[in-house]
């Protein structure tokens, strides 16, 4: 999924400094974002945040739905990050500059690794239910060149106790490994609640956590989770408690902090605000990102970048 902010600014993000080396309980709110054409759909987005950029290497999330809307994101490039797809209700289509053409349907995950470039196009049905969440995840710089690739999980495996079931899209959690290719120790999991339920989730205390509602009012610990906020839960927590009166669906995610300091504008994932010119120039020249078969639409120009690099706003505490 494309960011398709007409001014989006430049954000440094990652490095140890400011990540909350203690459990805390930030409910964050996200901003709205029209995506995907004329008829759009509205997507909230709480990654990156003003206060919190990262969690892990996870970089961006938008949520999304539900609503009756049309996907239609044009071929546009990335580099350095995966792209993680994850739906509730509907379909989405995937094509790529590989030749990959992979329909997701909620339960199935998508993952596109850009590593040095990649470009793709994404479609749904016209006016049908949408509802899901797009991530990404940033790459170190390890494999931030890797050869770009694309992974279809049609079925994941599950973490299951009384009142709950987790699927792990990524990562580990509780001893059980998602099939899908990481490139930092990470997870990301779908925790769906009985009504009544009252569990305790296994986490890492040397991970960072965030929790976002996909659907239903969830207690995580303390804090009453509606779908839309984020609610950053730093370091230091080897369980998560979890209570609904209702059903509820809630997505986890969480990693080791990223150390290293990232840029981020637009599409791209670089290093340095000369390198994240250079990716713009390439993608408007038309040069190493490839062609995306498959789509009649024209590739998405991408926006003016600013003259200067933004500061980083805001600190991770």
């Amino acid at each position: 999924m494309s960011n398709l902010e007409r001014e989006p600014w430049e954000a440094t993000c990652g490095g140890l400094t400011d990540v909350a080396a203690e459990p805390v309980s930030r409910l964050l709110e996200g901003h709205d974002v029209a995506l995907g054409g004329p008829r759009a759909m509205k997507v909230t987005r709480t990654l990156p945040n003003r206060e919190i950029r990262m969690v892990g290497a996870w970089c961006f999330a938008d949520y999304y739905g539900p609503e009756k809307a049309t996907m239609r994101v044009p071929p546009h490039p990335h580099t350095g990050l995966q792209t993680v797809s994850w739906l509730v209700e509907g379909e989405v289509l995937h094509r790529d500059c590989l030749g990959s053409e992979q329909l997701v349907k909620p339960g199935q995950l998508n993952l596109m690794t850009a590593g040095r470039g990649i470009s793709h196009s994404e479609h749904s049905p016209r006016d049908a239910v949408l509802h899901g969440v797009q991530l990404w995840v940033a790459l170190p710089s390890a494999h931030r060149q890797v050869a770009p690739h694309f992974e279809h999980h049609p079925v994941l495996p599950s973490l299951a106790g009384p009142g709950f079931r987790a699927t792990v899209l990524m990562g580990e959690l509780g001893g059980v490994v998602s099939p899908a290719q990481t490139y930092t120790p990470l997870v990301g999991a779908e925790v769906t609640l009985d009504a009544g339920a009252e569990t305790r989730i296994p986490l890492q205390p040397g991970f960072e956590y965030a929790a976002l509602s996909l659907s239903g009012t969830a207690r995580a610990e303390k804090i009453v989770l509606d779908p839309g906020p984020l609610l950053y839960l730093g370091c230091g927590r080897s369980e998560l408690l979890l209570r609904a009166e209702r059903p509820a669906r809630l997505l986890l995610l969480g990693g080791e902090p990223f150390e290293e300091r990232i840029v981020m504008w637009w599409n791209f994932i670089g290093r340095s605000h000369e390198e994240i010119v250079a990716f713009r120039q390439e993608w408007m020249a038309g040069d190493t990102f490839g062609t995306v078969p498959g789509t009649d639409d024209a590739p998405l120009p991408a926006p003016a970048l600013p003259s200067v690099p933004l500061k980083s706003r805001g600190r991770r505490r």
